[in-house]
């Protein structure tokens, strides 16, 4: 097709011809297009359909506000959805569809719709659907859900990276127009660190699209003069591509770069879009105005634009959306649309002007008084009806139509935390209040300022006085001589006596349904919106909210203030799930955490598993081995015969100093600590404010001020937050202070009969670690391997002569290799985390699986250690009645009746005779594992009075798998109950 509507002039390189696609038809266009751009210079005006009814649409803007032109781009995993036509770059090869039609765009089979829009009309979804009853599921369900939507997705994953920045700055200059360029300039000469962002690919704003001159050169000439200064400064970044989504707190701002939107697909290990947050001191919101349309009879047929919108596709695109354009307007800006259509060649046939003294235009007629009341066309505008100033009525042939009811400043960005506009009556529209983000400012359009000249004049200005703030001196430079015409508009929002006349384009929204709003009593603005879902599309109203404030204030008879207007929230514009996820996709979401001897353990052939983000080795087969209980049996009775060592880095481990750690940790834990002599490990348990347990660990004394505490693995994270709160928000008063080093220490459980021996050959001699020196639950710090700093902890959780060694994370590596020589003629063996757990089951230690969020100190046969003589957190709660019940469940070991049985972990109990149900409930298995130095299957699980019922034999149920199993009660130590291995 040709671009039978493609005008002289315009600043697209009409040197680079790009051929593209839009439902599979072919076009061209030039660089420099945007497909609303090159699809109305190859003569296409019908790009999309509405949500409701499935009207035929064509673009009404040329901006990211736009609520018609909505389509898919790419195909594949690359297939995005809801883009903006006005906005989405052409490329050779560039691919789009529409949507939210079927099966074509010309032939929409849910057009029918529109012929039941009496039925459809706002607030319908409440009051139908209904009756029957029944229909619901069956009917009306499957019929909303597959009418519901726009665009689509294919399901595949999408190939391309996203990424996350941080950016700070002294001026954050938000819009590359006349104020924003002006701004960045006063700004950057300055020695400010400023940025520059716009969401357009070519910066300039307006003064792309306008014929007017600054000084002695074009709008355009002056634009890129700006951004050549501004590219040679190195204390200024240039964002093109940029849009400013959101105000947030502390001078934040979040911001999508568009970094290959515009190519067929980003290069190699490059991001398609960027997730900014901008750290700013101060901020300049200089984000123009939007145009609003005017309400009348089938106003939103394809051809039917804004006027500034057509004077940009004109003048920039050097494309007409027809060659025959009627204008319509209540203001003079709209009569510039007319003279640049008329000086490219394009027919005007008349400008219908509501205001009776509207002035004449050469090159058309202009039909002052006078109001257009109706227009044709059905797949496309091809004629309206003038309703003259002496009530006849005229009609005009034409293809499209240029509509103006003025210009509403961009806002947004300056109510993000929750501040309100106020009325100007001079333009007729809001203006930023009071209530800004702190540190921001508003300039040009944004504030109001409708002139070239003040936009110019105000940018810099705001950005001295910004700077001011900051301590740095700045001055105005020289400006270009601009037009600097006052605002001349009638406030005129619909024409009375319409039918049907559209204010919110995407979603159906109409004069009509504002007065049944009206009419049932929805007259606040936040029950208008959301009883009619004006405003609540993709383009967020941006075009069409002030125009239905209007009509709701005529109906209420209140001004347009006092009506008031609904809360800005962020985006701005919306944001891709892509962006907001950046690279925290597939493997990526969570970091991957490594041990520090996870290359030595990859090296053994160990077989990992994720234990949250960390990657932890669980069992290190050998040749021969063909399951992995083979595996874990042998690393299980090598360590309980001889030795091992298994990485225990992911415990987590914070540091607690101060002259009140003492104090602290006896208010964070159940049992005592204010007495723990230094050089000494105590196992502590932490209660939540409810009494209820949730984690256990150890803390170990290394100074009178200086304690080293572990948790879980599970809950390294939340222990140091509640920690951290507790220091903060309850006892700020105490001299401690916490850091995590969980990753700052390697540490390494070296466990069995011949740990000691193993260890006297990797401690330096000075330090004695003999049993009467470093007795059971001793610490102290230490070096190894000839100097090398180190902490030696003597604990055990397998119940063998046990230690934990630590050392700095980066000798993690070193350490591990030299332990496994050292340990050579003990035939040292490396354990995973299953011959952990099996160990820790044998010696009835309780873990995360017993740590469940239900469990108390009583439940864990821990309830001694809950001090009396002191408060802790938890403490008053624990002591409640139904927490310390006589039948309560109690841990206890579980062992089955016949040995050659498994005991299913997440089984119940159930006594030998009687029902199988939750009344009849005895308790749970919690752990389960095979011990290979019992021969046997053994389990830990809750019993009701678990303590009082040693030998009782109990079926052990699991209905899901139709197992049954005689299993008697016995002490959860099942290995060494007297504790004498572990201190010996």
């Amino acid at each position: 097709m040709t671009q039978a509507n493609r005008l002289s002039g315009g600043l697209i390189d009409r040197s680079a011809t790009l051929n593209f696609s839009f439902d599979g038809n072919s076009y061209q266009g030039h660089a420099g297009d945007t497909l609303a751009s090159a699809l109305l210079a190859n003569g296409v005006r019908l790009m999309g359909r509405s949500f409701k009814y499935h009207r035929p649409r064509g673009v009404l803007t040329a901006g990211s506000e736009e609520p018609n032109a909505l389509v898919e781009l790419r195909s594949g995993g690359r297939q995005e959805p809801n883009t903006r036509a006005t906005v989405a770059e052409i490329y050779d090869g560039f691919v789009a569809n529409s949507q939210n039609r079927w099966p074509s765009l010309e032939r929409d089979f849910m057009a029918i719709n529109d012929r039941f829009s009496n039925f459809l009309s706002a607030g319908f979804y409440y009051k139908t659907f209904m009756w029957p009853r029944a229909f619901w599921e069956k009917l009306y369900e499957p019929i909303i859900r597959k009418a519901a939507g726009l665009g689509s997705l294919t399901g595949e994953g999408d190939p391309d990276a996203y990424d996350k920045g941080f950016l700070h700055c002294d001026l954050l200059v938000i819009g590359a127009g006349p104020a924003g360029l002006a701004a960045a300039l006063t700004a950057g000469r300055a020695g400010a660190q400023v940025i520059i962002a716009d969401e357009d690919f070519r910066l300039g704003g307006r003064l792309l699209s306008e014929t007017g001159s600054l000084s002695d050169r074009s709008g355009a000439e002056w634009v890129a003069q700006a951004l050549a200064e501004l590219a040679s400064l190195p204390n200024v970044r240039v964002m093109p591509r940029t849009t400013v989504f959101g105000a947030y707190d502390h001078g934040v701002y979040g911001a999508v770069e568009r970094n290959a939107d515009h190519l067929i697909a980003p290069a190699a290990d490059k991001p398609r879009q960027t997730l900014w947050r901008i750290y700013s001191k101060r901020a300049l919101v200089a984000t123009g105005a939007i145009e609003r349309p005017i309400g009348f009879e089938n106003n939103d047929r394809p051809g039917v634009m804004l006027a500034g919108a057509t004077r940009a596709y004109a003048n920039r695109y050097a494309a007409a959306p027809a060659q025959s354009v009627v204008v319509f307007a209540n203001n003079d800006d709209a009569h510039q649309t007319a003279r640049d259509l008329i000086a490219k060649g394009v027919e005007v046939p008349a400008v219908v002007d509501i205001r009776p003294d509207a002035s004449a235009i050469e090159g058309t007629e202009v039909l002052a008084g006078a109001q257009i009341v109706d227009t044709k066309g059905r797949l496309g505008l091809n004629s309206v009806t003038v309703r003259l100033a002496n009530g006849q009525t005229r009609v005009i042939p034409c293809g499209a139509l240029a509509m103006s009811g003025g210009w509403n400043p961009n806002l947004g960005l300056t109510c993000h935390q929750r501040g309100r506009p106020v009325w100007n009556d001079d333009i007729h529209a809001f203006v930023p209040g009071q209530g800004l983000p702190s540190g921001q400012s508003v300039a040009g359009a944004a504030m109001g300022e409708m002139s070239t000249h003040a936009a110019l004049t105000g940018g810099a200005a705001k950005a001295v006085e910004a700077l001011a703030a900051l301590g740095i001196e700045a001055k105005v430079g020289d400006l270009p001589k601009a037009e600097d015409a006052p605002v001349s508009l009638t406030p005129f929002w619909h024409v009375s006596g319409a039918k049907r006349a559209w204010l919110d384009f995407q979603n159906d929204v109409t004069v009509k349904d504002v007065k049944l709003a009206h009419q049932e009593n929805f007259t606040s603005v936040e029950h208008l919106k959301r009883y009619t879902t004006l405003g609540m599309a993709t383009d967020q109203g941006k075009t069409s909210n002030v125009g239905a404030l209007a009509v709701m204030a005529e109906l209420t008879g209140k001004s347009i203030p006092d009506t008031g207007t609904t809360i800005f929230r962020p985006p701005y514009t919306p944001v891709s799930m892509g962006a907001l996820a950046g690279r925290a996709v597939g493997k990526e979401f969570h970091p991957t955490r490594l041990t520090p001897s996870h290359t030595w353990a990859e090296e053994q052939g160990a077989v990992f598993v994720e234990v949250g983000n960390w990657l932890r080795a669980q069992w290190f087969p050998k040749a021969g081995e063909t399951h992995w209980r083979q595996s874990v049996d042998r690393e299980v009775l090598a360590t309980r015969n001889s030795v091992g060592i298994c990485d225990v880095t992911t415990l987590g481990k914070i540091d607690v100093q101060g002259g009140d750690a003492a104090e602290f940790l006896n208010k964070i834990y159940a049992n005592g600590f204010a007495k723990l002599p230094v050089g000494k490990v105590r196992y502590g348990l932490m209660l939540r404010e409810d009494g209820v347990a949730y984690d256990d660990g150890t803390a170990a004394r290394l100074a009178e001020d200086h304690f080293v505490v572990t948790t879980t693995t599970a809950n390294a994270v939340l222990v140091y937050r509640n920690m951290e709160f507790a220091r903060q928000c309850l006892w700020p008063d105490l001299d401690v202070q916490l850091i995590s080093t969980t990753e700052a220490w390697a540490q390494y459980a070296v466990a069995g009969p011949n740990a000691r021996k193993l260890l006297q050959k990797i401690v330096d001699p000075e330090f004695d670690i003999s049993n009467e020196a470093f007795p059971f639950m001793g610490c102290g710090e230490v070096t190894v391997c000839g100097g090398c700093r180190a902490r030696l902890f003597r604990i055990s959780f397998s119940g063998e002569l046990a230690y934990e060694i630590a050392v700095p994370t980066r000798y993690g590596d070193a350490l591990v290799r030299q332990m496994m020589a050292a340990g050579e003629e003990f035939n040292v063996t490396p354990y995973g985390t299953e011959a952990l757990g099996v160990m820790r089951i044998e010696k009835g230690h309780a873990a995360g699986n017993e740590l469940n969020g239900t469990t108390t100190a009583l439940n864990l046969g821990l309830g001694r250690m809950v001090s009396t003589k002191k408060d802790c957190i938890g403490n008053v709660l624990s002591r409640r009645d139904g927490m310390n019940a006589k039948d309560a469940l109690n841990l206890v070991g579980l062992r089955p009746v016949d040995a050659s049985k498994p005991v299913p972990a997440g089984g119940h109990l159930m006594t030998t005779s009687g029902p199988v149900d939750a009344a009849h409930d005895q308790g749970y298995v919690t752990s389960a594992a095979y011990s290979p130095i019992l021969e046997s299957s053994i389990g830990l699980g809750f019993v009701k009075s678990g303590f009082d019922r040693m030998g009782e034999q109990l079926r052990l149920v699991n209905p899901l798998e139709g197992q049954e199993i005689l299993v008697e009660i016995v002490s959860p130590h099942f290995v060494d109950p007297e504790g004498e291995k572990l201190r010996a």
